[in-house]
């Protein structure tokens, strides 16, 4: 099914897609500028990612499972952008410390000038979306002919890479209010301008 230009409820196609997806090993968390690793374990915690308004040419959403050193399957839904900008970005994690208490630890940017990426990835278990708007969308897409939006490096040899799976992709989209719980993170190039990364006592979650 193709549209040229729609919207979607993530979190309901997520329930569908979650389901078909195999076992597999890749990916960690990464925020940084630069070409990263193109497999390595994920540390398992969840973390908060928020953003005002994401836009980006080139979109891709498909399923796959992370994997931790423990070797604990994490099925995820990645969200993939060949080029995009980030608005009002924030990440946060929330440790517990003994003694301490929890405590929160927040980045920042993005306020002034929107944040630029690109080959940006997210494993997210849940996703929301306030309005999402699609420019030549792909509902049903099988995994193995995405070409719109990008395939992390190694996902596609995969063993665990299903080309019949289910997925979607769209030339361009704009997503506003977004809310991600992820548990990695990975971009080619990440470039935040005004950076603001801080430790705070107590639960201070980007939502």
């Amino acid at each position: 099914m193709s549209y040229r230009a729609g919207r979607t409820r993530w979190r309901r196609f997520a329930v569908v897609l979650v389901p078909s997806v195999g076992a597999c090993a890749t990916l960690g968390i990464a925020m940084a500028q630069g070409v990263l690793a193109a497999s390595f374990f994920i540390s398992g915690r969840h973390f908060q990612l928020a953003a005002d308004s994401l836009t980006a040419r080139g979109f891709s959403l498909y399923g796959m499972v992370d994997v931790t050193r423990q070797h604990q399957l994490v099925p995820v839904v990645v969200s993939g952008f060949r080029h995009a900008t980030i608005s009002g970005l924030c990440q946060s994690v929330v440790v517990d410390i003994p003694v301490l208490g929890p405590q929160t630890l927040r980045l920042t940017g993005g306020d002034g000038r929107p944040v630029e990426t690109s080959d940006f990835f997210i494993d997210a278990t849940a996703e929301s979306v306030g309005e999402a708007n699609f420019s030549g969308l792909d509902i049903g897409i099988a995994q193995g002919a995405l070409t719109k939006g990008p395939v992390r490096s190694g996902d596609r040899n995969s063993r665990f890479f299903d080309p019949d799976g289910v997925a979607q992709q769209a030339s361009s989209t704009t997503l506003n209010d977004v809310q991600v719980s992820a548990v990695a993170v990975s971009a080619g190039t990440f470039s935040i301008p005004g950076l603001r990364v801080r430790l705070e006592q107590g639960d201070h979650a980007c939502f």
